[in-house]
């Protein structure tokens, strides 16, 4: 949509690209960084078949379903040949059946490459576009039995298919138009979802929510892009452009939507890889005993002699769907002995590599007279409140069945996080557990419809080079340079925002992202 046109001021070169009509032929993928271009999601595969190295006139084929015996083993095939390659390996039951209806089971012999019986099976035959890759699928439905269903396969190998290579049928759907890169990275996401939460992020982006709202500042930036090239085109015409403080309130709107989306990087990641907790605090504070509490069982050995726990102890649980791995520590306190001391630095280690540090308070030890007091009383607390810096943090008062102080929470803990518990008779536990999956969503126990738009770790980086490059951008606005030398770093951003659904994404980082799915999908 553009052509390149050259403008000469004070001596000086500048070139600039601007709006003129449609071209005839879409550029070369190699382009997109130094030429943006501005595209739907049909228009993807066009570039993108050279860069993902995908031959559409061979046929693939893999096994769909895990490794192992079961009820029932999918082999699935996609290409040109898919039809051709089920009717040699497949015989209908039915003499009726002539052509594979589209979309409808049909029983039958699955036959090996010598034409040999292998089950009594069901195939499928799905015709393209309207299919997961855009491409004519076939699958056959065997008996799950490890060998049977490898028989199978190779009998489709052997009647003209390839085998597929990992992440190579989702691959296909992203070059053929079905999906954006974000989307088909919510497909692995969905098959490795650790909890039901993580089930709803990777839905949600599936269903293309990222995408949309990344194509939606692009547009924006677009408009930008146009406002830009009428003031640098025609200076001289009486023609409205757009005044640099518009400029920079439109910038300030996407720059704004751009850090809501990593703001929320974190809880995706705490909802699909889990969460590390780590209990923290004085000997003899709980710390094993709201282990167990919260656990459901006895875990970790518990007794009334201080430093009991010379390690750290991890358990993985579930709070209502987020997966949480507990640690408990060693008591923090100067330990004389060489094996304590050792538990200590571990202690230490772990407080430091968490994703939610609590501090168990020994609330019988400090009680009322401890509560009340204007500076913390526990050495141990001190040195967790001077430690985590921007780790988030929970205070536990603990064993508020011998003390429950008139002054709750006590003022030395400030504006953090506080609750009471019982460990030892199981009080208030329950009430601690969601505030522990509301602490570490931010503030909320419940996953909010837009948390598809939070991006996963690749995604991130994409938006934190959008970001860095946005507020470049309104820097040299505000400053006054040109707008022609002010469109590259516009081009730039757009350029990693378009990495998000992979329309800018060079064909290492595909194939890298392909390379985790599974051979199947």
């Amino acid at each position: 949509m553009r052509a390149w046109r050259a403008h000469t001021a004070s001596g000086a070169s500048r070139v600039l690209k601007v709006l003129v009509t449609l071209p005839e032929k879409q550029p070369d993928w190699a382009q997109i960084s130094g030429n943006m271009h501005w595209r739907s999601r049909a228009t993807i595969g066009q570039n993108m078949e050279t860069a993902v190295q995908t031959d559409r006139g061979d046929t693939i084929a893999a096994i769909a379903t895990p490794p192992g015996a079961g009820g029932i083993g999918i082999v699935r095939l996609s290409g040109p040949r898919a039809k051709e390659v089920l009717a040699r390996m497949f015989l209908p039951l039915s003499a009726q059946v002539e052509n594979f209806h589209p979309w409808l089971l049909h029983r039958g012999r699955v036959l090996d490459w010598n034409g040999e019986a292998l089950d009594d099976a069901l195939a499928v035959f799905m015709p393209g576009p309207r299919t997961f890759t855009g491409e004519d699928v076939a699958e056959i439905h065997s008996h799950g039995g490890p060998f049977l269903v490898q028989a199978v396969l190779e009998s489709a190998l052997r009647h003209g298919a390839r085998q597929a290579e990992r992440g190579e049928f989702s691959r296909r759907a992203f070059v053929n138009g079905r999906m954006d890169l974000s989307q088909a990275e919510a497909v692995a996401e969905l098959i490795a979802a650790p909890s039901r939460e993580a089930l709803r992020y990777g839905l949600n982006r599936l269903e293309g929510v990222l995408g949309r709202r990344t194509a939606e500042l692009r547009e924006e930036l677009e408009m930008l892009r146009a406002q830009m090239c009428l003031a640098v085109d025609f200076p001289d015409e009486e023609v409205e452009g757009m005044e640099p403080a518009a400029l920079c309130e439109v910038l300030d709107r996407v720059m704004l939507a751009v850090r809501r989306l990593l703001a929320g990087s974190r809880r995706a990641q705490i909802v699909q890889q889990g969460a590390v907790v780590v209990l923290a605090g004085a000997v003899n504070a709980g710390k094993s005993s709201l282990l167990n509490a919260l656990l459901g069982r006895e875990r970790a050995l518990v007794t009334d002699i201080p430093g009991t726990t010379r390690d750290f102890l991890e358990e993985t649980c579930n709070l209502d769907g987020l997966p949480v791995r507990l640690t408990d520590t060693a008591g923090l306190r100067q330990a004389e002995e060489t094996v304590e001391q050792l538990g200590v630095t571990r202690s230490r280690e772990k407080v430091s590599q968490a994703d939610l540090v609590v501090l168990v308070l020994d609330g019988g030890l400090l009680g009322e007279e401890g509560a009340a007091a204007e500076v913390c009383p526990d050495p141990a607390a001190r040195e967790v409140f001077d430690s985590v810096g921007g780790t988030p943090l929970l205070v536990v008062w603990n064993k508020c069945d011998i003390c429950m102080p008139k002054v709750f929470p006590p003022r030395w803990i400030g504006a953090r996080t506080c609750c009471a518990v019982s460990a030892l008779s199981d009080t208030y536990v329950e009430e601690l557990a969601t505030m522990l999956r509301s602490v570490l969503l931010g503030g909320s126990s419940d996953a909010a419809p837009e948390d598809g738009l939070a991006p996963n770790a690749r995604q991130s980086m994409a938006l934190e080079k959008a970001l860095k490059e946005l507020e470049g951008l309104r820097a040299d606005v505000v400053a006054g340079q040109p707008y022609d030398c002010c469109a590259v770093r516009l081009d730039m951003a757009a350029a990693h925002l378009g990495e998000v659904t992979g329309l800018s994404s060079p064909a290492e980082v595909l194939n890298s992202i392909f390379a985790q799915f599974c051979i199947g999908k």
